[in-house]
């Protein structure tokens, strides 16, 4: 919920997510070609009780937070460069200083992503009393408020910021540096209520004090059709994209007089409705050789008839679509975009011969260089995305036309996850998330960049770990991972986008994941006498702090309203 009641990163995004720029800190400057970063914060700013937030604050969550094992058992890769992690000095009471082993481009960009605002939401002069180095007593503390020890205990307080966001969100006692301070937690209820912080740091261009809002209310909504009665009804502003459904639109929209609404346009975050994650590291060899073979893949690809899904599950919205980056984004390639979308049954038959697998068995389906049949699991979470499952026997009923035998599984995230996780599974659905020019920070959808890679784990771990765990992958690939390090320690942007976009090509040429169909714009309402909300904002993300960005705390109600 930090991306809802306002944006107090060190850094960041402007409303046009183009450029990062201080925020909490009032200015800084990059040095070392790119090892250092020196942050200027504003003297005189205050939180929430009316005490100062100082250079103390980040050295307490850096030295005594996220260098504390038992609270970060391991260090977040945005504060590590060269496998070493960030020193953090003091300069004086308002500069602090963060220095790389090697030069970091990316981390003003990390910094204005919600993770970041562990920086400024763990204060000391709250947090310390549940810390071991500042209270002796704290394990008598921990068992009198029913926590085992004094990890738990800070963790239950809130203390990891994001990364105990629910604790976070029930701590009416945190002092905050955001314009809302939680006056009603969400324990208990189906809303959290946050009112005014009365030692807010902005004002408006006119010098009036801000937020504009005297309060904040985030509704907490389980069923979707109730979400849409109640937005019909015009309760409700800005709702999470997953409520704000295509199949919904029709009637929001009828509803929207009535109901004393507008809506915006929400360009999603993910590039891709649906992508198919073939697992080309697989234990089973033959299975394996099947996955790796691009003519395999793209033979899949132009079996897919891509029109039909989405007529009849994305509502006719959307357009085929492989992995680019979306059409908003500075990365888009349109060669990428379309390759191999066209349905053709025919050249995925050719295709599937030219790759060695014309053989077929006396059912039709195509046979393994083993002699044994194509068939996998297609693992759809049944608590994710809606649609995906429709997705999934449409594409067992296009692959079977060509002679490839799909299993469609519907199971819990975590399950399929978990198989992921230990390279147990055959192929996968994902979002293509992110897929804007925020897949800079994490491009995992154009090369194996980390563990979580649905479509070649191995390799990602490989790269996370520098090569001392998982398998070492193709020479292409890796020399996307050498340009990804390159474009890591590059400061300047146009450099960055240079790099980035070599990426891209070979990824194109690899074709390691097929994609189905650039997702529609989304939509979401704003009562009509809610202001200063623009008429189009990016989706919300990981990497995307909506509306945080957007700056809710100039919000607000026409004279007499709300």
């Amino acid at each position: 919920m930090y991306q809802f009641i306002g944006d107090a990163g060190l850094t960041r995004w402007n409303r046009d997510w183009t450029e990062v720029v201080p925020n909490v800190a009032e200015s800084f400057e990059i040095g070392g070609d790119g090892r250092e970063y020196t942050f200027h914060l504003r003297r005189g700013m205050k939180r929430s009780d009316g005490e100062p937030y100082s250079a103390d604050d980040i050295l307490f969550v850096y030295d005594d937070v996220v260098r504390a094992p038992e609270l970060f058992p391991v260090i977040p890769d945005w504060l590590m460069a060269g496998g070493k992690p960030v020193q953090v000095e003091k300069v004086d009471d308002y500069t602090v200083r963060f220095v790389f082993a090697e030069p970091f481009g990316l981390f003003l960009q990390r910094l204005a992503t919600p993770d970041a605002n562990i920086f400024t939401t763990i204060p000391l002069n709250y947090f310390k009393q549940f810390h071991q180095k500042y209270n002796p007593d704290v394990q008598r503390l921990a068992e009198d408020e029913g926590y085992a020890d004094w990890p738990t205990l800070f963790t239950g307080k809130g203390g990891l910021g994001a990364a105990s966001a629910t604790a976070w969100w029930q701590n009416v006692d945190i002092p905050t540096l955001f314009p809302w301070r939680v006056t009603r937690p969400i324990t208990g209820g189906a809303r959290m209520v946050a009112g005014r912080n009365p030692y807010y740091w902005k004002t408006d261009p006119d010098g009036r004090q801000l937020p504009y809002l005297d309060e904040f209310v985030v509704e907490i909504i389980s069923e979707p059709t109730v979400a849409v009665l109640r937005s019909t009804e015009g309760q409700y502003s800005l709702l999470q994209d997953e409520f704000m459904t295509l199949r919904d639109k029709p009637v929001v929209a009828r509803s929207s007089e009535t109901g004393g609404y507008h809506l915006i346009d929400v360009v999603l975050s993910n590039m891709n409705s649906a992508l198919l994650c073939f697992n080309l590291t697989h234990k089973d060899p033959a299975l394996r050789e099947v996955f790796q073979n691009k003519d395999f893949r793209i033979a899949m690809s132009h079996a897919i008839n891509r029109e039909a899904i989405i007529k009849t599950v994305f509502q006719r919205q959307g357009e085929p679509w492989q992995t680019s980056p979306l059409r908003e984004s500075s990365f888009l390639d349109e060669e990428l975009a379309k390759q191999y979308t066209k349905f053709d049954p025919g050249v995925a038959d050719e295709r599937l011969d030219r790759a060695g697998y014309s053989s077929r068995d006396a059912d039709g389906f195509r046979l393994r260089s083993d002699g044994r049949r194509i068939t996998f699991n297609l693992s759809v979470r049944a608590d994710s995305i809606a649609t995906w499952p429709d997705v999934a026997e449409l594409l067992r009923v296009d692959w079977k036309r060509v002679g490839i035998d799909v299993r469609v599984q519907t199971e819990p995230g975590t399950r399929i996850f978990d198989k992921v996780e230990l390279n147990d599974h055959d192929a996968t659905i994902d979002d293509g998330y992110p897929g804007s020019d925020d897949a800079l920070l994490d491009p995992i959808w154009y090369f194996p960049s980390n563990s979580g890679c649905q479509y070649a784990v191995p390799w990602g771990t490989w790269y996370e770990t520098g090569g001392e765990e998982g398998s070492e992958p193709p020479a292409s690939i890796k020399r996307q991972m050498e340009l990804y390090d390159q474009l890591k320690s590059s400061v300047e942007r146009s450099r960055q986008n240079e790099l980035f976009k070599e990426i891209l090509q070979i990824a194109k040429e690899e074709f390691l994941v097929v994609g189905i169909a650039l997702p529609g714009t989304g939509y979401s309402i704003v009562q009509n006498e809610l202001h200063n909300i623009p008429d189009e904002m990016q989706g919300s993300g990981g990497q995307v702090p909506t509306p945080g960005f957007t700056q809710p705390e100039q919000y607000y109600w026409s004279e007499g309203d709300g």
